[in-house]
Formats: structure tokens, sequence, C-alpha cells
């Protein structure tokens, strides 16, 4: 602890502190509010595989100690001066990244996920101050205005913690390439979090979705639960093959190495692939996009314009995550159980009843 903590930034969380990737008790200061900042007591938080990669040095650019975290709700505590997007006990979202330049030509659209100097992350990243960020694994989080979202009446604040990673990763894309006409059809080639939020969306778009697995396990509630209109298993070719040519869309949220024109085959002429996911490479052949014109494209989370717009729809349609509850002392279990997908299907941590 710091002498800074005499000043109020007095912050608790759980962090990991070197490639072990397990979390423990963390005490730290959060930056004094700004007069554009929002602070917010945080309810919940999602757990994303994010969280993994970072807490584990995945990517070589971990910055210990690292307070996971992207997928944050709360209730806001206090604003600075120059806010009046928000007040005091106003239900507010989080999300992905908490700064960016405010003034390239995708910050002034509302895109600053695309930020042209590079938005900065939620957790693991250096903001302006020179500090490192650190996400909502912790008691509270102070963040410029610009970067938080009003979550809407009556939707409950465990549910949406996973739409502002998971919820507008699939959501994005799919508005970018117009799949959002009723009676097209769409393919979601995995069942996770980002998958099953991708079933939802399509359902409420009014499409035919066809959900693609490795796993007959998840048969029952693809269709049963999440409403996919049929369930297909990707290792059997037959299955496969008969579904040739007949699909406008897919969104592909697999990570695992998998085949890309087995899939390709599917789409339709001018069809789309979005790859979600992040698997180790992509290795097609040009004839399955060449022949029938088709597109494999892909796609980050989404701006802040498109991430109310998405909160506002959920609410309006009732779509909810299907969400596993868990208190921030059971972390290291989730992230070993999400390591082997075993989460039906986003894990959120009960910030305010458990973190103590």
């Amino acid at each position: 602890m710091t002498t800074e903590s005499k000043n109020g930034n007095y912050c608790i969380g759980w962090a990991a502190r070197d490639p072990s990737g397990v979390l423990s008790p963390y005490k730290f200061n959060r930056r004094v509010l700004g007069c554009d900042d929002v602070s917010l007591k945080i309810t919940h938080c999602g757990i994303c595989y994010a969280d993994v990669v970072w807490t584990r040095n995945k990517l070589g650019d971990s910055k210990y100690p690292v307070v996971p975290g992207h997928e944050i709700v709360g209730i806001v505590q206090d604003v600075g001066s120059n806010v009046h997007g928000f007040k005091t006990g106003d239900l507010v979202g989080v999300g992905t990244y908490v700064n960016s330049c405010k003034n390239c030509e995708y910050c002034d659209d509302g895109l600053e996920v695309h930020c042209s100097k590079g938005s900065v992350h939620t957790f693991n990243s250096i903001d302006a101050d020179g500090t490192t960020t650190k996400g909502g694994y912790s008691s509270f989080i102070v963040v410029h205005e610009r970067y938080c979202y009003k979550i809407p009446d009556n939707y409950p604040l465990a549910s949406a913690a996973p739409l502002l990673c998971a919820g507008i990763t699939v959501y994005s894309p799919m508005m970018h390439h117009k799949m959002n006409q009723p009676g097209k059809s769409l393919g979601v080639i995995g069942l996770g979090g980002l998958g099953h939020m991708a079933v939802k969306f399509g359902k409420a778009f009014g499409l035919h979705v066809t959900v693609f697995s490795t796993s007959i396990s998840k048969k029952e509630e693809a269709l049963n639960l999440l409403g996919a209109d049929r369930f297909v298993i990707s290792s059997d070719e037959q299955q496969m093959q008969a579904l040739t040519k007949s699909l406008d869309f897919i969104v592909d949220t697999a990570s695992g190495d998998h085949a890309f024109d087995p899939y390709m085959a599917l789409l339709k002429t001018y069809g789309v692939l979005v790859l979600v996911g992040f698997p180790s490479e992509i290795k097609l052949h040009p004839a399955s996009i060449i022949l029938g014109s088709k597109t494999i494209s892909g796609s980050v989370t989404g701006g802040t314009k498109e991430t109310q717009e998405m909160l506002e729809f959920c609410a309006a349609n009732k779509i909810y995550p299907e969400i596993e509850l868990v208190p921030i002392q059971y972390v290291n279990e989730a992230l070993e159980r999400l390591i082997k997908r075993d989460v039906k299907y986003r894990f959120v941590i009960d910030v305010e009843n458990s973190l103590k």
C-alpha cells in the first residue's frame, strides 16, 4: 500500500503476480477523480478468456500485478464536474477499453475501439498518465464518462456484464455485415460465451440459426435453451455436405485450430464468414472465397455508440446471457474451468457480495 491511499482512492481487488496466473487479494490505488470521470462501485464482473491470456502472460506483455476483468457493471458513486451523462446512483457498465485519442476519424465516429493511436485496454494497458490500467476484479473503478454505458432500467446487472465483451463482440460484426435481415440464414461455429450470444442475437434478428459444434453434448441446450433451429456436428462430413451453399452468414467464435474450407463451402454466393475467435492461423484455399465471391472478415469488440445501442436492444428484446454467478474467492477455479470449456455460458463474479 502506498501513501496515496490517504486520499480515498484505496481499492481492493484480486491480482495475478506472475505467469502462474494465480489470483489473490491485492490492495492498490485508483486515480483521483477527474472532471470528466465517473467513479463506479463495481457490483459484477464477467470472466473472459482475455483474463486467462494476461494473467498467464500468454502474449509475453503482461504487466504484473495484473488485475483482470473487462466486463464491468456497477453503480455510480461520484462524477466529475464536467460529467453530464451520469449521476450518482446510475447503473453503469465499462467494457474492454477505457481511453482513446478522442480525435481521430474512428473516435469521431464512435468507433473508439479502432482508435488510430490505439485504444487503452481496461486492464494491463498503459493509460495517458503512464499508469497501468487495472480491471474489474476490484471494488471500484474510475473511468472517463465517454467509455461508460448506461445499463437500461430493470436489466439485471449480473446479466449485463457479459454483454460488454462477449455480447458486443458478436453484435458489432452482425450489424456491420447486415446480419439483422429476417429470414436470412446464420451459422454459428462454437457454443461458448460468444457463440451462445450469437445464437440469441440471430434469433432476435429473425434469422434461421444453425449451430456447429464438435460436441454432441451441446445439442439439447443449443436447440431447446438457446432456440437454435439446427445443430450440426462439424466433424460429420455428411451433415456438413448437406448444408453446402445454404448459409448467408457465419459467425466463427472458435479459438481452437480448425479447417476453414469446409465452412466456406456452406456459404451462398456473396456469403460472409466473420471470425471473432483466435485460432493460431487461418488456412484456406483461394477458391473457397473466389468462387461465389465470398468474404472472410475479422472483428474485435465495438465502439461506444453501438455498445450502448446493443445494451438497449437486449433490454427491449429481453435477451439475457446464460451465466453462472460465482464469488470472487472462486476465480482461480473458474478460470481453470473456463480453459476446459466447463461453463454454461459465462462466469460472472458477484463482486458486491463477495469482495471484502
